[in-house]
């Protein structure tokens, strides 16, 4: 069966970032991959909509796909229709049992490495090739990678994990406010 690389308490963090960016862009689905560098794979964390109850966990080789190519350029990515997009990887995407036609994607980069990524599969149209949209989801994913940091760091204090669900639940705040 595969395993998630973190924590619960990270599990719990990424899980609402990825239901937050669902809502956000009012996305099909949304999901977290992490790096993981010892096993050249990227790796399901969170997932929310479709493959929400079998994804996590989900290894793939870090170099394939939209998400690959993000973690290995450290560049976002939005894409309206997939079917040109030469990074997709439509094989991939059918083993998720869920093959998107759009697709926004951001690098979760914390002192100039990438952790993982952030991707929205399907988002409604009025986010799509906007790239105050791309930017917007870039943020999130930057924030999402702080608060990642600061829940991962080595024997933190439980509080230090509060506080990174603090800076997630504190940006849901401005994203509502700002709509």
């Amino acid at each position: 069966m595969p395993r998630p690389i973190a924590s619960d308490g990270t599990r719990a963090l990424l899980q609402s970032v990825v239901e937050v960016a669902r809502a956000i862009f009012g996305a099909a689905a949304s999901s977290v991959f992490l790096v993981d560098e010892d096993a050249g794979e990227l790796v399901f964390q969170a997932v929310a909509g479709e493959g929400e109850e079998f994804l996590v966990g989900t290894r793939f080789p870090a170099h394939r796909g939209i998400a690959g190519w993000v973690a290995s350029s450290g560049q976002a990515m939005i894409a309206d229709d997939l079917t040109g997009v030469p990074q997709f990887a439509r094989d991939l995407a059918e083993s998720t049992r869920y093959v998107p036609d759009a697709l926004m994607a951001a690098p979760l980069l914390s002192d100039g490495r990438v952790l993982g990524v952030l991707e929205v599969l399907d988002p409604a149209p009025r986010s799509r090739s906007d790239l105050g949209d791309l930017d917007l989801l870039s943020l999130f994913a930057h924030q999402a990678a702080l608060a990642l940091r600061v829940a991962g760091e080595a024997h933190r204090p439980a509080g230090d994990l509060v506080n990174a669900v603090d800076i997630v639940d504190a940006f849901r705040d401005f994203l509502h406010t700002r709509g």
